[in-house]
């Protein structure tokens, strides 16, 4: 038997089951096409949840490891305060021994 390029349609010969396919196959398609906009949607949703945790946990840490730093002298303008004696040259050489 010798395959026909005329007969490359449905493989039924009935109209009526061949808009049966065609409308079977554009609800499966529609169906397919929403069910995977949903998914889209419950996977991005978790995806942001997710940054959100990971965002808001990094945050979190740097907070805390800049409350444990020491202070760096902020308020005093880098000044340091403290007690001093001068002490001349001459002194300095009588005391090395």
């Amino acid at each position: 038997m010798k395959y026909s390029s005329v007969n490359r349609g449905f493989p039924a010969g009935n109209p009526i089951a061949n808009i049966f396919v065609i409308i079977v196959g554009a609800l499966a398609i529609a169906v397919s096409v929403v069910l995977g906009f949903f998914a889209f949607i419950v996977l991005g949703s978790i995806v942001a949840v997710l940054a959100g945790v990971v965002g808001l946990r990094l945050w979190w840490l740097n907070r805390k490891l800049r409350g444990q730093r020491p202070p760096d002298n902020a308020g005093t303008g880098g000044v340091i305060e403290g007690e001093y004696r001068v002490v001349d040259e001459e002194q300095r050489i009588e005391r090395e021994p």
